[in-house]
């Protein structure tokens, strides 16, 4: 039986690490509510990750007395920018160029991870080794708890004991609801994921709507990578290839969350429970837990199999979905 600490700890560490994936997820449902698919969100993270960590590097050896919000500030954008290029590349390759979605996807994980450990072996030679690496002013920045500023109890520090991200990442996912089921933009950017050739005809601009979900939601999914170098690994670089593990839980997430926003909050949180709840297990084999570390997959793909069974219109996915988009057969 866990003790109340524990289940307390369980909880934080289910939160933070679903927060991660959470970012990859709601960019990713962004992506495909407009009809591609796509399936380079681990490289993605990655760019995110690695363009956070080298400008916040870079603004703390150049500035004398670095400023906390300032390095945030830069590493965020910089995040954001470099994720959305990305989303820029899979674009043109798929919407311009017309070329396999799913190919595409993958080299884009390849080229996002191999990109991001080449650059983070440079700044971990820099540095003087791995893990010497120093951002401490912009990692302090985003792990600083919103309890630090609120006075709260022991329970209020499972909810308020996070950084800003964790409970920006939920602000996104409401902000993402409201865009998609509550806004024309949303129905015109649906719309094209269900039948482009509709939506064409109707005069919605399809070609600049799937180029602007799919860098935008680029951009969001770069900010998981970023919220796991800066807050989970507290500002450092590995070669452990976790980041595109999170990534394909981001995308494992999606069809969970069954593409609604407001279902990957909780799911998230779910998958991250689920993951290190062997921790919490005594007696447990590595083997074992290697097991435990799958359950995310196969609670999605138990999830996947009974919404093929019910065939629930609202459950399904977009029905353009990863198609590309010849307007001349329209």
């Amino acid at each position: 039986m866990l003790s109340i600490v524990q289940i307390s700890q369980l909880l934080q560490s289910a939160i933070v690490f679903g927060t991660v994936i959470m970012f990859g997820a709601l960019g990713e449902i962004l992506t495909q509510k407009s009809g591609n698919l796509n399936l380079g969100v681990p490289g993605i993270m990655y760019l995110g990750g690695i363009a956070g960590l080298a400008t916040a590097y870079g603004y703390e050896h150049l500035a004398k007395t670095p400023n906390g919000f300032v390095s945030l500030l830069i590493s965020f954008t910089a995040a954001f920018i470099a994720s959305a290029l990305g989303g820029l590349l899979y674009s043109f390759l798929t919407i311009t160029l017309r070329a396999n979605q799913n190919v595409t996807g993958l080299t884009l994980t390849i080229f996002g991870s191999g990109l991001a450990n080449f650059f983070g072996g440079i700044l971990n030679t820099m540095a003087g080794g791995v893990g010497q690496i120093s951002v401490r002013t912009t990692s302090q920045a985003y792990r600083t708890a919103v309890a630090h500023f609120v006075q709260v109890g022991h329970v209020g520090e499972i909810f308020f004991s996070y950084g800003f991200m964790a409970y920006l990442a939920i602000i996104l996912a409401i902000v993402l609801y409201v865009f998609l089921f509550r806004t024309r933009a949303g129905l015109n950017l649906r719309s094209i994921g269900e039948n482009p050739g509709t939506a064409d005809a109707a005069g919605i601009n399809v070609i600049r709507n799937k180029y602007i979900a799919t860098c935008v939601g680029a951009g969001i999914s770069g900010l998981g990578g970023l919220y796991y170098t800066m807050d989970y690994i507290k500002g450092t670089w590995t070669t452990d290839s976790t980041i595109e593990s999170l990534g394909w839980l981001a995308v494992a997430l999606v069809i969970f969350a069954t593409w609604k926003p407001l279902n990957a909050i909780w799911g998230a949180y779910l998958f991250g429970l689920l993951y290190w709840i062997y921790l919490y297990i005594p007696g447990l084999t590595r083997s074992s837990q290697e097991l435990f570390k799958m359950l995310p997959y196969i609670v999605t793909i138990i999830v996947l199999l009974l919404v093929s069974i019910r065939k629930k219109k609202e459950d399904q996915p977009p029905a353009s979905l990863g198609l590309a988009y010849f307007r001349e057969e329209r």
